[in-house]
């Protein structure tokens, strides 16, 4: 599963009409984000308008491409854009996407021995006594 972060610069003057907006996102688009991978979807917004987005799809391209197929997308941009300074492109494309740097679980694996039929179960009090 492919992670992303990105950010995008909502307009101080329309912040909360933004956030009043994806309070109610349209049952439809719910339904086309789903059907095309994109999950675990979060929005935040930040006092001074900076959007950060995450999601986590199989792919990114895919998920875009899927979106783009579909009539609820082109009039939920259409809608969407003007809300963000600085924009040539729709939301769902113009965002800024940043590197993932670091991911816990990720370490975590790489830390953590496999066990193995042969390993000794962990001695309990009872076991030692």
């Amino acid at each position: 599963m492919h992670r992303v972060c990105f950010t995008l610069q909502v307009r101080t003057d329309r912040m909360e009409e933004y956030a009043e907006r994806h309070a109610a996102v349209w049952p439809e688009m719910l339904r086309a984000l789903h059907d095309t991978g994109w999950t675990n979807y979060s929005l935040f917004l930040r006092e001074d308008g900076l959007l950060v987005g995450y999601l986590e799809t199989p792919d990114l391209a895919a998920a875009q491409e899927g979106m783009a197929r579909t009539d609820v997308n082109a009039r939920w941009q259409a809608e969407m854009s003007e809300f963000f300074e600085d924009l040539d492109l729709p939301p769902d494309q113009g965002f800024w996407q940043l590197a993932e740097v670091f991911h816990l679980e990720d370490q975590l694996a790489a830390h953590t021995p496999t066990s193995t039929a042969t390993d000794s179960p962990t001695p309990t009090a009872q076991d030692l006594s």
